[in-house]
């Protein structure tokens, strides 16, 4: 496989002079899943090694470069399965409508089956389809369309393989197309409602074929975890990573931030004492604010709180200890609790304040005088 890209991306870099025959370009669909993405490795590699073209098949991410790193799954596997992502094409580094416009575009669309709106321009292009997806294509003699409602698409490239070129397939490609299969099939599990009985087939002829693929659970719990990992990305990055948008007068974006409000939530909750939070808005993005309605809660009294939680989440609550013990204690001989300054400092006017300053001049004038 890392040999094909290689070539792919020579090919690509070489291909400024314009004069080759063109590419057949294997494209998923614009989220650019894992499924879209092994699907387009395995079924261009698939076209690489079968069929006899002097357009080479590219695999191409339909994604800008910058975005692959919100795709930590695909990150994680491709990294599990020995591959550089420096090998990938994406589709800020391939003009599609150039080629098109120019009689040097082949299309085939995996994971998908219609092209959105801007790239109607393409259309003509698309000589197959391969989807798991609901059919919206117009048939047409002149594009093959196979359109399954299995599990993932990856099953129906996999079925593919097996059946047209099963010597293709190596530990890594197998391993590719097999870890896609459980993810999106929620590792197999009839309950999730995803699986059907060809994707069951499938995986079992991957295991059958390669024993030392990893074991499923483990497999799919790996991808999960880093399907949901934002370590090391920016503020604006998680907000890209799972966004969706809709358009209309209006143009919208949801996203979702994947990371733990336990703590806030926490001392929402807290009974003992109560602290009558209320969410207030602040300027840096990693911090919760509120107005504390409890004023009689001082410091001393919410420290418990944070301790038990820190407890609770296997925490010794150490931290904290060391924390404090930089800040001067209550004085022993305090007979009230809290500080003589909870409540802000005493106020002074002017003719006090000269009063006071005059009142120590006179202490400090020599006896006698």
């Amino acid at each position: 496989m890392e040999d094909f890209l290689s070539r792919c991306r020579q090919a690509v870099q070489a291909d400024a002079a314009e004069a080759g025959p063109g590419f057949h370009v294997v494209l998923g669909n614009e989220a650019c899943d894992v499924d879209s993405m092994v699907s387009a490795l395995a079924y261009a590699y698939f076209l690489f090694k079968t069929v006899q073209s002097e357009m080479l098949a590219l695999p191409v991410l339909n994604i800008c470069q910058s975005e692959f790193v919100l795709r930590s799954d695909s990150v994680f596997l491709l990294r599990q399965t020995g591959l550089s992502a420096d090998l990938l094409l994406f589709r800020d580094q391939l003009d599609l409508l150039h080629l098109q416009r120019a009689g040097r575009l082949r299309l085939t669309l995996v994971d998908h089956n219609v092209l959105p709106s801007a790239d109607a321009g393409l259309e003509g292009a698309v000589v197959e389809v391969i989807d798991h997806h609901l059919l919206e294509r117009e048939p047409s003699s002149s594009c093959p369309v196979t359109v399954e409602t299995v599990g993932s698409c990856a099953t129906l490239v996999t079925e593919r393989i097996v059946q047209k070129a099963p010597d293709i397939l190596d530990q890594q490609l197998a391993q590719l197309l097999y870890a896609t299969i459980l993810l999106d099939c929620v590792n197999m599990a009839p309950a999730a409602g995803k699986v059907t009985p060809k994707d069951s087939q499938y995986v079992a002829v991957l295991e059958e074929r390669f024993p030392a693929l990893p074991q499923r659970g483990a497999l799919f719990a790996a991808l999960q975890a880093a399907k949901f990992d934002v370590s090391g990305l920016s503020t604006e990055q998680m907000l890209l990573k799972d966004m969706k948008t809709v358009s209309g007068e209006l143009s919208l974006a949801v996203s979702v931030l994947y990371c733990t409000l336990e703590v806030s939530q926490y001392l929402e909750q807290a009974r003992n004492p109560a602290l009558s939070l209320c969410p207030i808005s602040t300027p840096h993005p990693h911090i919760s604010a509120y107005l504390q309605g409890n004023t009689l809660a001082s410091r001393k009294k919410l420290l418990p709180i944070v301790k038990d939680f820190l407890r609770e989440q296997g925490a010794d609550g150490r931290h904290g200890d060391e924390e404090e013990s930089r800040v001067p204690p209550t004085p022993v001989n305090s007979l009230v609790e809290g500080c003589p300054l909870d409540a802000g400092p005493p106020a002074f006017s002017p003719q006090a304040l000269r009063e006071k300053v005059s009142e120590m001049a006179d202490r400090r004038e020599p006896a006698g005088r």
